[in-house]
């Protein structure tokens, strides 16, 4: 053997094998996380489809990998009809790094979320028919009718209407997303998000739930909204909520 094999070998043989052990360790738990992730992608888009929260196309879902990586639905599949493999992964500038399929057109208004809000692990965007029609209508659900709601979501804004899959969407949704969960998309949908997938979807469809109680009330023609004292109380008890991880 010559020198610089011998120079080789010695580099090699002195790297502790427990280290090795220790590095494919962590590549073994990145790899099943990542795997998790995408079945909960799965799992959760299928949810918005059974819910009739999407239809068709529609509808998108991303998770955060890790501080420069993002797992999202791909663009142009029924959020029903999804596999785990069909997942595209984009940096925080929206290039694919892998993947089959191309990103959700939608992802500059996610990564949008991601930049503004660290705590964000997950972002959902659909189309529920009554939330919807509120956007339509040009009507936010900011109304304090119902306490679970105050606590869950608070107000839940309506952004100005942009152009889908571009940077004009984010740009409106910007004011919004610092100081709410939710955010009603005007002719267009709602967007939520959370700390992780599951967060993200329940407010989506804590969000529908509320419209149709809204819509409801309007129906019967009277409403009692609670008033700043009672809101007050909730919103303290929102926030205690948030630290114990309700």
């Amino acid at each position: 053997m010559g020198y610089i094999g011998e120079m080789i070998l010695k580099s090699t043989t002195a790297i502790p094998l427990r280290g090795l052990r220790s590095l494919r360790g962590i590549r073994e738990r990145l790899a099943g996380r990542e795997h998790t992730l995408r079945q909960e992608l799965v799992r959760f888009g299928k949810l918005l489809h059974t819910q009739g929260f999407v239809a068709a196309t529609d509808g998108n879902l991303s998770v955060r990998l890790d501080d420069e990586r993002v797992l999202v639905t791909p663009t142009c599949f029924s959020k029903g009809m999804m596999n785990p493999e069909d997942m595209a992964v984009v940096d925080l500038q929206g290039k694919k790094l892998s993947g089959r399929y191309k990103p959700s057109s939608e992802i500059t208004m996610h990564l949008t979320v991601y930049r503004m809000r660290p705590d964000v692990g997950a972002v959902v965007h659909a189309h529920p028919c009554t939330a919807t029609a509120f956007a339509s209508a040009g009507i936010a659900l900011d109304e304090p009718l119902c306490s679970e709601v105050v606590i869950t979501l608070g107000e839940v804004p309506l952004a100005p209407y942009a152009t889908t899959g571009t940077m004009e969407l984010s740009n409106s949704l910007r004011p919004f997303i610092p100081y709410h969960d939710a955010i009603l998309m005007a002719n267009h949908g709602v967007v939520t998000y959370g700390e992780d997938i599951c967060r993200a979807y329940m407010r989506m469809e804590a969000v529908e739930h509320f419209a149709k109680i809204v819509l409801a009330t309007r129906q019967l023609g009277c409403s009692r909204s609670l008033n700043s004292r009672e809101v007050e109380k909730l919103v303290e008890a929102r926030v205690q909520y948030a630290k114990n991880g309700r």
